[in-house]
């Protein structure tokens, strides 16, 4: 799966580096052929983890791999074709005046295929929940198909970010938007996968609805004390500081 994949992904665009983290399954076989396309093509890394220490603390080793790299933009993307990498360009061209780009399956020419009712109303259910209490207005804080800057990355404490599985592509959305930094969606049409099978479920979907409110309580009802608030708050105290024109007489 990852020969077939990475290497049509890299096909695209040579000037994109690809940093694949293999998955807990076949996972010797995937590193051999995740190290062997890391001798044959210079645009390919591979980051092996000592221990399977969960889906967020992986996407957090790859970000601060990006930035020690120099990386300007860094893509999250599944590598198993759930999310087209037709769609790079795309995120790229958004990235241009936005800090965070997300494709998103709920946006007008969004959608997803192959996946059954209950998993439709779970995904839905989820990021309706999220935004409600979040009070954000992003329409799909889940999804994990993003193209964020490495100044987003820098700013927003990637050390202290807490939540793992699914509520951590919410968290890093989160944050951003705490931040001021521009979030910007694009639709993208999510395939479910032709191999293997997905980790969402119920018990999932249950642990999401304890952690985003304690997401919240955490970062949203408390601005002045976490560092993710700072650039926003700058920016509002300027523009207070800043003098009003006065009215004109009549």
């Amino acid at each position: 799966m990852l020969a077939r994949h990475e290497t049509e992904l890299i096909g695209l665009r040579r000037d994109l580096h690809a940093h694949p983290e293999p998955a807990n399954a076949e996972r010797r076989t995937t590193r051999l052929v995740a190290d062997r396309l890391a001798e044959e093509m210079a645009s390919v890394a591979v980051l092996h983890r000592a221990a399977k220490d969960g889906l967020g603390r992986a996407y957090l080793a790859g970000f601060s791999w990006a930035l020690r790299s120099g990386a300007d933009l860094v893509i999250e993307m599944d590598a198993d074709f759930s999310h087209d990498p037709a769609y790079l360009g795309d995120l790229l061209a958004a990235a241009a005046d936005a800090d965070l780009v997300l494709g998103s399956r709920y946006i007008e020419g969004g959608g997803i295929q192959d996946w059954g009712l209950l998993r439709r109303l779970i995904s839905r259910g989820g990021g309706l929940y999220a935004r409600l209490i979040l009070r954000v207005d992003v329409r799909d804080l889940t999804g994990g198909f993003k193209c964020i800057r490495r100044e987003v990355l820098e700013a927003i404490d990637l050390a202290s970010v807490s939540a793992e599985g699914y509520v951590f592509q919410v968290e890093v959305t989160y944050r951003a938007h705490l931040a001021g930094f521009r979030v910007r969606e694009i639709p993208i049409v999510f395939r479910d996968r032709t191999a293997g099978s997905s980790k969402m479920s119920p018990r999932i979907a249950a642990e999401a609805i304890w952690l985003v409110p304690r997401l919240r309580r955490a970062l949203g009802l408390r601005p002045g004390i976490h560092p993710v608030f700072r650039r926003g708050l700058d920016a509002a105290e300027r523009q207070l500081r800043e003098p009003r024109p006065r009215a004109e007489r009549g």
